[in-house]
């Protein structure tokens, strides 16, 4: 009896384990990194320095699968971005 529990527990948790793979994989192909470099043209359209504000917008973006919404502030709708910061701890992403 105990045997038959323990593999039953084991193929339990294997499932488990697929699931929540599946749904990682789900949410990263929702947000396709294709949509970086128009997001990113947005967000840095007014941006007095649009050439390092795409670069890092584009990073920012790659890393953590979203832009916020408008050409600035915003980030609450996308807390990694406002975490990531420069080696200088300034914030990184425009």
């Amino acid at each position: 009896h105990a045997h038959t529990s323990s593999r039953l527990l084991l193929i339990l948790f294997l499932i488990d384990v697929l699931i929540g793979f599946s749904i990682i994989f789900i949410y990263f192909s929702l947000f396709s990194f294709a949509d970086c470099p128009a997001k990113c043209a947005y967000r840095c359209s007014k941006s007095g320095r649009p050439k390092m504000c795409l670069r890092a917008c584009n990073t920012c973006c790659q890393r953590c699968h979203c832009v916020p919404p408008g050409t600035s502030g915003n980030t609450e709708k996308c807390p990694c971005w406002a975490h990531m910061k420069t080696h200088g701890g300034r914030p990184k992403c425009p």
